[in-house]
C-alpha cells in the first residue's frame, strides 16, 4: 500500500500512515496530467529543434557556410 510521512515539527516525531482511496486518486490524476503536460512539453521541443534543423539545411542549400550559419543565428 502507498504511505505518507507525517513530520509534527513541534514535537520532531514521524508517523507512516496509509493513504485514503481519496489520495490515492489525487496522485494518480496529478500524475496523469503531468504526463500529459510533459508529452505536450517534449513535442513543443521536438518541434523547435525540426524548425531549426530545417532552416540551417535551407541556408546550406543557399551556399551558406556553417560558420556564416552559426553568426546568423547567435
Amino acid at each position: 500500500m502507498t504511505t505518507k510521512i507525517i513530520v509534527d515539527c513541534s514535537t520532531g516525531e514521524t508517523a507512516e500512515v496509509e493513504l485514503t482511496a481519496e489520495e490515492i486518486t489525487e496522485r494518480e490524476t496529478m500524475a496523469a496530467e503531468y504526463a500529459v503536460q510533459k508529452a505536450a512539453e517534449d513535442a513543443a521541443i521536438a518541434a523547435k529543434a525540426a524548425v531549426k534543423e530545417s532552416a540551417n539545411a535551407k541556408l546550406v542549400a543557399l551556399g551558406l557556410t556553417t560558420e556564416e550559419i552559426e553568426a546568423l543565428t547567435k
